[in-house]
């Protein structure tokens, strides 16, 4: 006998799971545009999208829906979805998030306990171990848990949520960035001297500092991702 609408011998999947899955195909498809996977322009399939996912039509034009929100891509009449992340607009968000973070080093350079500061040092030293070690993924979270600390150490909220849609990087661009022997060296001078002005309360440098290393770093994605790929 079949089983009809009123059949509960399979339960209603819960609703946690389906948010989970359109948030991983949103991100899945947000880092894939950031990455420079798509080409500015370039029209993307939403059946071939979801075969290459191995997920249903649903989740990806959930996940559309809310990168065109962001400005990632474009929904035109006859022409479908285009991609509209270019070169221009990766420069306008590491401006943006060069201006968020040195704002947050800031207030943390007011704000930071001894106990933090104890914290962030520590993490300098291990980034510092890890640098000398050229152990990429051991660099990204360390880079990870130093962003975070100095996110925790301002006690921003209003900030920290804004910064939240600045984050371009994947950890695939991350790898490549820190493969480079001197883009680790750089990263970590860099990194030493945020922390420094941070620990001793001198919030004027840790803006100062905080803000030319995310310029820096950003131009070195951009390098990565538009640059090189204009050079073939």
């Amino acid at each position: 006998m079949e089983g009809g609408a009123g059949d509960d011998r399979i339960e209603k999947i819960d609703p946690r799971f389906l948010t989970t899955l359109r948030d991983h195909v949103h991100k899945t498809l947000r880092a894939a545009i950031l990455s420079g996977r798509f080409r500015a322009d370039e029209r993307v399939n939403e059946r071939q999208l979801a075969e290459q996912l191995g997920v249903s039509t649903t989740p990806i034009k959930e996940a559309l829906r809310q990168l065109e929100t962001e400005g990632l891509v474009e929904t035109l009449p006859r022409r479908g979805v285009l991609i509209r992340f270019n070169a221009g607009w990766a420069e306008e968000m590491i401006l943006a998030r060069a201006a968020l973070e040195s704002m947050i080093a800031h207030l943390a350079a007011k704000r930071i306990t001894q106990e933090e500061a104890g914290k962030l040092s520590d993490t300098v030293a291990s980034m510092k171990a890890a640098t000398a070690n050229g152990v990429a993924d051991d660099l990204i979270a360390l880079n990870e848990t130093f962003h975070e600390q100095i996110h925790i150490a301002s006690r921003c909220q209003y900030l920290s949520r804004m910064i939240e849609r600045q984050q371009f990087y994947d950890a695939s661009i991350r790898r490549v960035i820190h493969s480079d022997n001197k883009e680790r060296d750089k990263a970590l001078a860099e990194h030493t001297a945020i922390a420094a002005a941070i620990v001793s309360n001198d919030s004027d440098r840790a803006e100062r500092v905080m803000r030319d290393h995310v310029v820096r770093s950003g131009e070195t994605y951009l390098n990565i991702v538009f640059r090189k790929k204009e050079d073939i």
